[in-house]
């Protein structure tokens, strides 16, 4: 069974155009939304991957009425894979899982995607190292100053109850311990 998906953006578009090209190209269910595509939680997107079977294909007039970004469309597609169902775009025919050349640029689109994360998490590790060298704090800032601190070592090693030092900083005792 082909299953059909169509959204768009704002109230004032309309979807007739996209049910119609589903329809025709054999769409047997059409489930549609009118919801910005940055929005993941989509409710018909979500009962259309539903009524897919091992099988079934879910088809879409263009592939940016399904995701926004690489990273969402990985997502979008590993649902549908995992319920052993296609996915196809109609304008966008190199998308296609049903085929070998189509499952080939899936392929590539996870190793790019895999690639874009490992990259931007090398340029965050980057810029928290640079900003550690210029003496940016990371964590939360402490409840204590220097002088509290030293002023609650002292007070503990003169014998006074962690509870008692905690109370008068406005800190648990554990806090008190930590020092």
């Amino acid at each position: 069974m082909i299953v059909g998906y169509c959204r768009v953006s704002s109230e004032g578009q309309t979807l007739d155009a996209q049910q119609a090209a589903l329809r025709q190209a054999g769409a047997e269910k059409v489930f549609a939304e009118k919801v910005s595509g940055a929005v993941t939680d989509r409710k018909a997107l979500a009962k259309a991957i539903a009524a897919l079977s091992a099988g079934d294909v879910l088809l879409v007039t263009r592939l940016d009425r399904l995701a926004r970004s690489t990273r969402d469309l990985l997502n979008v597609l590993a649902t549908i894979s995992e319920k052993r169902a296609g996915f196809r775009s109609l304008a966008d025919a190199m998308i296609d899982t049903t085929s070998a050349h189509g499952k080939l640029i899936i392929a590539v689109l996870r190793a790019l995607a895999e690639f874009e994360r490992s990259m931007i998490l090398a340029r965050t590790a980057d810029g928290r190292k640079r900003a550690m060298d210029r003496g940016v704090r990371f964590g939360r800032k402490p409840k204590l100053s220097q002088f509290q601190i030293a002023e609650a070592v002292a007070r503990r090693a003169n014998g006074e109850a962690l509870a008692d030092i905690g109370r008068s900083y406005g800190v648990s005792h554990s806090t008190i311990s930590r020092l």
